[in-house]
């Protein structure tokens, strides 16, 4: 409002306050009230009065101090002077400016009127902005969401809208008279757009997300394999230290307390980071868009996909490139651990049916492709590598909870195959190293061969090797220590597929105590075969041989007791070809019997007795001789290296069926007649014998073969035949001769005619042959 003119009736007080005035403002502000009431003539002229009056006063005591102090009185005339001026200057600007006043009071009616006018004007205006800043809050708001999603602020965005919704729109809605109802409406349709806009910019960005996650799969799966063989390393030294650890395997309850110090997050560390962030965004702005049932639907979805894309069409087992079986177990991995941690951090989001479903799926590719790539693979070194990798991927999952019964089974269809392969090698193996064997003692030529010979057999020397010298033979021939080689070549690689991880143990020991048939089929029945030869000389090595593969079967037993698991079965271990190698012992000295009593037979067939001879020999027969040479020789040339008892059992053998081919020869029916020459040249054939028998070390034992031959030549040499016939006599003095046989040979003896019907009547079973001979006699 325009300031009220103050009315003055003296102008003196007011003069004092305008010369009084410090600033030019403030002499204004003094001055221009006075001038609005000096308006009339009166007035004004009692105010230039009093400024005159004022001047006057300050003239006279400017002289009076002009006097009192004249320089000073000087400068304040000059001062004065100035002064003066413009208050000269002054008095003109006041009535100019009092007829300018007079000329706008002419103006404010007019002004008046017009501010009247405006007022209206401007309430409406005030009415307009009012409802502008109101609309311009409700557009900044969508503005602000906006400007959120670009900035990809995807919840900020949405809490945006909400708080648009809540604080202006769905108000201004409701108020029908509003001003911005229709604005409000128009931006409310808009909202689900918008919102829309936020899902899809979330799912573009978790799109995103998802296909770095695909692509780092086998990545973090070779993290996560590299960290389990980490904890491989620091296990085994663990049991290296405390073989009692070994009883603990990986991601048990102890092995894990031992571990505690090693920290590594395979999602978050050096050489990989995965960020949750765009997947926890995601389902939290579904959640509040109300969407999560189609989100977890859609998330399922792609997931399964990704899953598809993951699997090739086939796996090679024999390369190290994108389609090799690392490779795909590590993708395999890499996925399971993304969606187990994803099931750890929003259980709502992933439930472990879904998660297991894709894990079943997943192994369930993986072991068809590796089963279909089998089929191509016939070294046993790359079976090793496959079960390791699928060892190692198992302990990688079995310590993320995941369920191994499969991916266990499918081990052990690992090791059918496995073993199938080795059987196969080492069935060639001994298949050679038997048909290429020489049959002969095995020739030692150094203590160090001796050694490496020994250490790879099982063959204990009844010396010390101290005692050895060299060069030397050993019993056995070379077939021998190279298959043992092969045997423990055998049990290492069978022993070597379970290192690191197998939990079917006992499946090693029944498939190794069921292979044992390579040891019968290709080496035992092998050696059984050539037992056909002619040659004493390779039969008695094929029995060395088969003594010591029995020997090396029944260490075989206590070795794979010893290596047994504590989860097998306890108890005795009895390989098949343990019995296989004791019973063809017994073939092969049987056969070892009919080379030599072939040999007897063929001399036998030399014997030639003259029966009836006018004089008795001078010497023993040539064959009994040869006969005896024979086995003189035999026994300490080509018979040498067999056990002792062996040797007895061939000499017992022999000699009992020498007694028994020599004694046919007079029960021969050729021999009609025998005379007492005939009797003398057998005696000392027999006599010869003996004394052969005599000098041998167990002559004693060996001599109850001759007692029958003995008795029967004494009885043939009795001067008193009938005793024969006397039943206690006959059991005292020739107790070992035949019933039957001794008649005959009596019969065939040259004696008096009453003797031998004394033998006719005695021996009924005969007595039709016995009267032929009489008429013919």
């Amino acid at each position: 409002m325009p300031r009220k003119v103050q009315n003055y009736d003296d102008y003196g007080s007011a003069v004092q306050q305008i010369i009084l005035s410090t600033t030019d403002a403030e002499f204004l502000d003094q001055l221009i009230p006075v001038l609005k009431d000096a308006t009339s003539t009166s007035r004004s002229s009692a105010l230039t009065q009093d400024l005159s009056q004022y001047a006057d006063d300050r003239e006279v005591e400017i002289e009076r101090i002009g006097l009192t102090k004249h320089e000073e009185f000087l400068g304040s005339v000059n001062q004065l002077q100035n002064v003066r001026e413009r208050t000269v200057a002054l008095t003109a600007d006041i009535l100019e400016l009092n007829q300018s006043i007079q000329a706008s009071t002419e103006k404010l009616a007019a002004q008046k009127q017009a501010l009247v006018n405006t007022r209206a004007v401007r309430e409406n205006i005030s009415d307009v902005s009012e409802a502008l800043k109101e609309s311009l809050k409700i557009l900044h708001s969508v503005n602000n969401a906006h400007d959120l999603i670009r900035k990809k602020k995807y919840y900020g965005a949405l809490k945006s809208l909400d708080d648009l919704q809540n604080e202006f729109l769905i108000p201004t809605i409701q108020n029908q008279y509003a001003t911005q109802h229709r604005l409000a409406d128009l931006i409310q349709k808009s909202i689900p757009a918008s919102q829309k806009t936020i899902s899809e910019a979330v799912m573009t960005d978790l799109n995103t997300w998802l296909y770095r996650i695909r692509e780092t799969s086998q990545f973090l799966g070779e993290v996560a394999f590299y960290h389990t063989e980490s904890r491989r390393l620091r296990q085994s030294d663990r049991v290296q230290e405390n073989e009692f650890l070994d009883h603990f395997s990986l991601n048990s309850a102890i092995e894990l307390v031992f571990d505690e110090s090693e920290e590594f997050d395979v999602l978050d560390n050096d050489e990989l980071q995965v960020d949750f962030t765009p997947l926890f965004e995601a389902l939290h702005i579904h959640e509040a868009l109300g969407q999560s049932d189609k989100f977890r639907s859609e998330y399922a979805a792609t997931r399964r996909r990704q899953k598809e894309l993951l699997l090739p069409s086939s796996v090679c087992l024999t390369t190290d490139d994108e389609r090799s079986l690392s490779s795909l177990l590590e993708g395999i991995a890499g996925f399971a651990i993304i969606e187990k941690a994803t099931m750890r951090r929003a259980p709502q989001l992933r439930t472990a049916i879904d998660v297991e479903e894709l894990w079943d799926s997943m192994c369930s590719a993986a072991i068809a492709l590796t089963s279909k790539a089998l089929g191509d693979i016939n070294n046993a070194e790359i079976l090793v590598q496959i079960k390791g990798a699928f060892a190692l991927f198992i302990q990688t999952m079995e310590g993320w909870g995941y369920s191994v019964t499969r991916l266990d089974d499918f081990l052990v269809t690992l090791f059918d195959k496995y073993a199938e392969l080795l059987k196969r090698r080492f069935s060639e193996d001994f298949q050679e190293i038997v048909s290429t064997d020489d049959y002969m003692p095995m020739a030692i030529n150094t203590r160090e061969q001796y050694e490496k010979v020994a250490n790879v057999s099982w063959f204990t020397q009844e010396q010390p090797i101290e005692e050895l010298t060299f060069p030397c033979v050993l019993p056995f021939s070379q077939m021998y220590p190279l298959c043992c080689i092969d045997i423990r070549n055998f049990l290492n690689q069978f022993y070597y597929f379970s290192n690191d991880y197998f939990q079917h143990p006992t499946k090693i020991d029944d498939t190794l105590r069921k292979a044992n048939e390579l040891l019968t089929e290709k080496v035992c029945k092998s050696l059984v075969e050539r037992l056909s030869s002619q040659y004493p000389g390779q039969i008695v090595q094929i029995l060395t041989n088969l003594e010591h593969f029995e020997t090396a079967c029944q260490e075989l037993e206590q070795l794979l007791i010893r290596a047994r698991s504590s989860g097998s079965a306890g108890g005795p271990l009895n390989l098949a070809a343990t019995e296989q190698f004791r019973e063809h012992k017994k073939t092969a000295e049987k056969r070892i019997f009919e080379l030599v009593n072939s040999k007897i037979d063929d001399l036998m067939e030399t014997a030639e007795y003259d029966w009836m001879a006018p004089a008795p020999p001078p010497e023993p027969s040539s064959y009994i001789q040869t006969l005896t040479t024979y086995l003189s020789n035999i026994m300490s040339t080509t018979l040498l290296g067999l056990p002792r008892e062996i040797k007895e059992l061939i000499y017992f053998d022999a000699l009992s069926h020498a007694a028994s081919k020599i004694l046919g020869l007079p029960l021969s029916p050729d021999v009609k007649r025998i005379n007492p020459n005939g009797v003398v040249a057998l005696a000392q054939d027999v006599q010869h014998l003996t004394d052969f028998v005599d000098d041998l070390e167990n002559g004693f034992m060996l001599r109850s073969n001759l007692d029958e031959l003995e008795q029967t030549i004494q009885l043939l040499q009795s001067d008193n035949t009938d005793e024969f016939f006397d039943a206690s006599t006959r059991n005292k003095k020739y107790g070992r001769v035949d019933a039957m046989n001794g008649p005959i040979l009596l019969e065939k003896l040259t004696q008096q005619i009453s003797k031998k019907n004394k033998i006719i009547a005695f021996s009924q079973p005969i007595s039709n042959t016995t009267r032929g001979n009489d008429l013919e006699l």
